[in-house]
């Protein structure tokens, strides 16, 4: 059992909040309340960034003490929206809302994972037709280890998990966003996720 942080409750906070109860870690999510983020934090070994892409770096800058040490897992992607309120540009070209993160909380040991899909796919994989990837970005080798088993909790295969390399490696996944506008306007908000066939 982890102690997990669930930064965001909205779709994908509260979706990633009932599963991992489900699957037996003690969970506290931190809505918007002042103090509620840090709270939240502070007691917990590892954070989950499931809020807003475009305000994440702030809001989690703001929480550099209460984050020393923590591994935080961040889902998110940060995004300029189009008229229609879809993704139409990324916030971070050239770099990435993980990167930037890890650079804001040097103490802090972020790994970026379950960007690839949409949120329904990110606690339930074996709902689609095909097995899909989840890939790992980060600097810190047991902190993706640790990342990776919770994956496993949530019903992901470890052949289903990739290890891409240091964090500079999201800004490859955090781009895959561009994709998801046009597959929804084709084919309706059915989950789906990026995959690599071998």
């Amino acid at each position: 059992m982890t102690a997990i942080a669930v930064l965001g409750n909205g779709r994908v906070g509260s979706n990633l909040a009932t599963a991992l109860t489900r699957a037996g870690h003690q969970v506290k999510v931190a809505g918007r309340a002042p103090g509620a983020a840090a709270d939240a934090a502070r007691t917990a070994q590892l954070v989950i960034n499931a809020t807003p892409g475009a305000g994440s770096l702030e809001r989690l800058a703001a929480l550099r003490e209460e984050l020393r040490g923590k591994i935080l897992v961040d889902v998110s992607n940060a995004t300029v929206d189009g008229p229609d309120g879809l993704p139409a540009e990324l916030l971070h070209p050239g770099s990435s809302l993980a990167e930037q993160l890890q650079a804001a909380l040097p103490h802090t040991r972020v790994v970026k994972t379950l960007n690839t899909m949409l949120f329904p796919v990110m606690t339930a994989p074996a709902l689609l037709a095909e097995a899909p990837d989840a890939f790992l970005s980060g600097d810190d080798p047991h902190a993706k280890q640790t990342v990776r088993d919770l994956l496993i909790s949530l019903g992901w295969r470890e052949e289903w998990i990739t290890d891409l390399g240091g964090i500079q490696t999201a800004r490859a996944t955090e781009a895959a966003i561009l994709f998801v506008p046009h597959v929804i306007r084709t084919s309706g908000f059915a989950p789906f996720a990026i995959k690599i066939a071998r």
